[in-house]
């Protein structure tokens, strides 16, 4: 290698390096919104799950009115 050849590889390794630093910060701000994003989606679904979970785990054993209406409605049926 003669010394334009060496020169030549200097400024490719500066202009390259130059530009890994310029587009860093991009890439790591773009990581770092994407894993936030895929925080809030998993907190959004655990949410979701959790008052889905709330709502089925409920007794389903009648309450008093239930009961009496059905009581109700049979005898009503029976005796018509």
């Amino acid at each position: 290698m003669d010394t334009n050849q060496t020169q030549t590889l200097i400024a490719m390794i500066f202009v390259l390096g130059t530009l890994v630093l310029l587009v860093l910060p991009s890439v790591l701000g773009l990581m770092h919104d994407r894993r936030i994003d895929r925080q809030i989606r998993e907190a959004q679904e655990t949410r979701d799950g959790a008052s889905a979970q709330k709502s089925s785990s409920r007794s389903t054993v009648p309450s008093t009115a239930t009961w009496y209406a059905e009581g109700r409605r049979s005898k009503k049926l029976v005796s018509s």
